[in-house]
């Protein structure tokens, strides 16, 4: 299975981002976690297959996670942060098979 994540880059203080992950098989769960320097690698947001989702409580009402088909997530940044710089990696969960791991892509944001 691979992760394949798009939508990195660099946003202003304010503006809205949306990080794209499409995995080549189904997962029950899949997740954004974003890592920035010196700090512990965090969950952003997950989402399971039947829809429930998760948020850390620094991008609740500010953030927004989609499925489509069990392989396509979406998260909607609005409003972002100095400290949601970070890079973001997407997560995969398939029961049986394991937790799987997409390559980072790094999100900037400018003041």
């Amino acid at each position: 299975v691979q992760l394949q994540a798009s939508g990195g880059g660099v946003v202003q203080a304010g503006g809205s981002l949306r990080l794209s992950c499409v995995s080549s098989g189904s997962m029950q769960r899949m997740a954004w976690y974003r890592q920035a320097p010196g700090r512990e690698r965090e969950l952003v947001a997950n989402i399971y297959s039947n829809g429930n989702t998760n948020y850390a409580d620094s991008v609740k009402g500010r953030a927004t996670i989609s499925i489509d088909n069990a392989r396509k997530i979406d998260l909607q940044m609005d409003n972002l942060k100095l400290d949601d710089a970070a890079v973001y990696y997407c997560n995969g969960f398939k029961p049986g098979k394991g937790t799987y791991w997409g390559p980072g892509t790094q999100v900037t944001v400018s003041s």
